[in-house]
């Protein structure tokens, strides 16, 4: 199977081609340049370093978020036209779902976050089961200490495993400082997620769990700030 994986969820997005779990050709997004100009060209470069067309594709992967709106909006969008044009299943992917599955510390529990920006991360908590990561609770935005206290109450006092590829932004809370009083343990992971889209797709393909272009959304996470600005002035009748 010949997989199309993408991310755009922030300015550190990838592209990667794989076929039956091995990856054909992958591109990463390391310059300012905005993904409305970026992609597509990343995408034909893999395309013809793999010899393939996007016709040849079985299966579009796509990071869903959170993350940034703007970037997210570009990924997205462009997946549901290939999902249109070429009427190919697309399965959406949590980003913080990649995270999680790259910590290797053998807890039950495994916490999962990412820069959102603005005092506050993306984070989610996942319990480790037979059938893979099971999330608990939902993914959140929320101040980095808010967010410990919260992943600790949700594993019941138990271990946690922590992945993150921004782990600045968390390190320097109280409650961080006392997690690792209890000789919890921080795993790096790598921001290219793309590779890890696509593998995930295939699975999911074979098990019938994707969508089509109708059926693909975003998971933004936090309200984009035009909504948030609208329903403000619509509350105050402005």
């Amino acid at each position: 199977m010949i997989v199309l994986g993408i991310d755009t969820c922030d300015s550190r997005g990838s592209v990667a081609l794989s076929r039956d779990d091995v990856v054909l050709a992958d591109a990463v997004h390391d310059s300012e340049e905005d993904y409305s100009t970026w992609l597509m060209p990343a995408v034909d470069g893999v395309l013809k370093k793999a010899g393939l067309t996007l016709a040849e594709v079985n299966a579009f992967g796509v990071a869903a978020g959170p993350g940034s709106f703007t970037a997210l909006r570009v990924g997205l969008t462009t997946v549901k036209a290939w999902g249109e044009v070429y009427v190919k299943p697309i399965v959406p992917v949590s980003r913080l779902v990649l995270i999680a599955a790259q910590a290797l510390r053998g807890t039950e529990h495994v916490a999962a976050w990412a820069d959102a920006h603005r005092g506050q991360v993306f984070g989610a908590v996942y319990r480790r089961s037979e059938n893979g990561l099971e999330r608990i609770g939902d993914e959140i935005v929320v101040e980095p200490g808010r967010f410990v206290q919260m992943a600790a109450e949700l594993a019941s006092g138990k271990k946690i495993a922590w992945a993150s590829a921004d782990p600045d932004c968390l390190f320097n809370t109280q409650e961080w400082k006392a997690r690792e009083a209890l000789e919890e343990g921080f795993e790096p992971v790598s921001h290219s997620f793309a590779i890890a889209v696509a593998r995930n797709a295939a699975v999911k393909v074979v098990s019938g769990q994707f969508t089509d272009a109708l059926g693909l959304d975003a998971d933004y996470v936090r309200r984009p700030d035009a909504e948030i600005f609208w329903k403000g002035r619509a509350v105050h009748g402005r």
